[in-house]
């Protein structure tokens, strides 16, 4: 049995949050499955709240980009070679609710100024 699959066996003692990132915190055995260590995530984390302060809240389809990057400064034994699984972004998200990730919507099209015709021309 792999080292995450024992800490997820031993189950969480009272006190804890029964979550993956809980147990890993906890057991400090399940590092090796998660896709950043955990001052890698922190960093992404820091950078993240930072541009929401400015106003600039990032698409959350660009996170798993910014994770892949973060994992670019590992050493090259340890570097992913693949970037997060497609819900890894919504697990982070919901892991940290402090992040302003930013969901594109399609303009509905009675607010789109259907003439922009002139507005090119000028």
């Amino acid at each position: 049995m792999d080292k995450a699959s024992q800490v997820l066996a031993q189950g969480a003692p009272p006190g804890v949050r029964k979550s993956y990132r809980a147990l890993a915190d906890h057991g400090d055995k399940a590092q090796s499955q998660q896709y950043l260590t955990p001052w890698e995530e922190s960093g992404l984390l820091k950078f993240l709240l930072q541009m929401s302060d400015l106003g600039q809240p990032v698409r959350i389809k660009f996170i798993p980009f910014l994770a892949f990057v973060a994992t670019r400064q590992r050493p090259a034994t340890d570097r992913l070679l693949k970037p997060p699984g497609k819900n890894w972004a919504k697990a982070f998200e919901k892991r940290h609710p402090g992040i302003a990730a930013r969901r594109v919507t399609a303009l509905d099209w009675n607010r789109h100024d259907k003439h922009i015709a002139p507005k090119i021309t000028h």
